[in-house]
């Protein structure tokens, strides 16, 4: 009886060593095993999500909305994607509409990821209620708006660990292909040195975005929202777009690294503005005959007033960040979005820039650290040569470089590899649809998560102080 005690204690502690740490997953990779629910699309990224069709995600997709605008253009837009000309997507909508839809969404549970993209003041409650009953979530950033909701999120982490279920934001700027090759050419030791910890005025990483109110998506002009300009609903600058700034300065400068929000993370400044636009321009984009009343208080007799832009400088595990988000109406003919970032290392600055001498396409340059003198920089082209024709090459093949000025060159990508900001949708699908096979996110994820969602709540914190 003692030795068959004994074998058994010893079985189960090699099965423990074989299998404890393994992460066991309701995933495969088979075929339409992935079951799609949508919870009240809002904002047309949710859409996006179904530009394209995935061999492990069924056709069939479960739409949970209240009856509106909100959802009809939703559907609209899967219409679109199914009737285009050029590789048209199959799927098929379920709809259901009603006051009731979130409770009949977790009482049906005719599918096992919720995809969540609208408006972002219900966000937080919508994934704590989601991931409570179960599902996985792939939700559009922010994830949360509020200060006050920012300890709901981490419950929603903590009960997502309990549940066995993946809860996962959208970060398509890191398939952006600039961003991509700065993040890699920052971590060449022999090229870029280390990053700069940087002061307030002169920050060791700087990100800055501006975007636009009218633009066209999937080659049709946007419609907004009403809800969609008012910050209580919708959130600031500093909440939304920014969470993608924050997030490429995390990935970028830390790397696979955890980021822990209570030590890490130390806010310096913040600052709002307001984008005004004609009552006309506002119909325009939106649709709308007339201001909803929520919107009232920010019109001021043919101006509407626009809470949409933000600025934060914080330091993140020493090193200075600055993020800076704009909001324009419309942007000058033959531009779109752009974005400008530069990381300042010991050795060279690593810059992306999209204005007009760029032709409004992100560009990556790098130069010589703006520092007095300039003699001595002989390293940087052949540190940069060898970067680019090592490894780098091997990832992106037909990438090269050319000089531009002195101490200055230009990092020359194939246009293949631009595929633009609606295509990066697919990319974080298929990405997270890897994830779920695995069972797990990398280690660094959610810690990474809460971080970034602290940087942005502590932003507004601050300017509402």
């Amino acid at each position: 009886m003692k030795k068959n005690l004994a074998f058994t204690i010893v079985l189960a502690i090699m099965l423990c060593l074989l299998g404890c740490n393994e992460t066991k997953s309701n995933f495969t990779g088979a075929a339409d095993e992935v079951k799609l629910l949508t919870l009240d699309p809002g904002h047309f990224h949710a859409a996006l999500v179904q530009k394209t069709m995935y061999d492990q995600v069924s056709p069939v997709v479960h739409v949970y909305a209240p009856k509106g605008a909100d959802v009809q253009d939703h559907l609209t837009r899967i219409v679109g994607f199914n009737m285009r000309d050029d590789s048209p997507t199959t799927w098929d909508e379920k709809v259901y509409t009603g006051d009731d839809f979130l409770d009949r969404m977790i009482a049906e549970k005719k599918g096992n990821v919720v995809v969540i993209s609208g408006k972002n003041s219900k966000k937080t409650d919508y994934i704590y209620k989601a991931v409570d009953a179960g599902f996985n979530i792939l939700a559009d950033k922010p994830m949360v708006i509020s200060p006050d909701k920012f300890h709901l999120l981490i419950d929603s982490f903590e009960r997502a660990e309990k549940k066995g279920v993946l809860l996962y934001d959208v970060m398509t700027e890191r398939h952006e292909i600039t961003t991509m090759l700065q993040k890699e050419l920052a971590n060449t030791p022999a090229l870029f040195g280390q990053i700069k910890k940087g002061t307030p005025d002169k920050p060791g990483i700087t990100k800055e975005s501006v975007h636009h109110f009218f633009k066209y998506v999937a080659g049709n002009p946007i419609k907004r929202p009403g809800w969609f300009f008012d910050p209580a609903q919708r959130g600031e600058g500093l909440v939304d777009v920014s969470t993608h700034l924050v997030d490429l300065i995390q990935w970028e400068c830390f790397p696979g690294k955890i980021i822990d929000y209570k030590k890490d993370i130390q806010m310096l400044s913040a600052k709002r503005w307001a984008t005004d636009m004609t009552l006309d321009e506002f119909k325009k984009v939106t649709h709308l005959d007339a201001v909803p009343d929520y919107l009232k208080k920010y019109a001021d007799g043919d101006k509407l007033g626009a809470v949409s832009n933000g600025e934060m400088v914080y330091k993140i595990k020493g090193v200075h960040a600055k993020v800076s988000v704009t909001w324009n109406y419309q942007a000058p003919k033959g531009a779109g979005d752009t974005h400008y970032s530069i990381m300042r290392g010991t050795q060279c600055n690593i810059i992306i820039q999209q204005g007009k001498d760029e032709g409004y396409k992100p560009t990556l340059y790098v130069e010589a650290p703006d520092v007095e003198p300039l003699e001595g920089r002989e390293y940087i082209g052949p540190a940069l040569a060898k970067a680019v024709d090592g490894d780098l090459q091997k990832k992106y093949p037909g990438i090269s470089i050319e000089k531009i000025a002195e101490n200055k060159w230009k990092v020359n990508i194939p246009k293949k590899y631009h595929v633009g900001h609606e295509s990066h949708f697919a990319q974080v699908t298929e990405k997270y649809l890897g994830y779920l096979v695995d069972g797990k996110l990398p280690d660094w994820e959610v810690p990474n998560m809460i971080a970034k969602y602290y940087t942005t709540t502590q932003a507004l914190k601050m300017v509402n102080e």
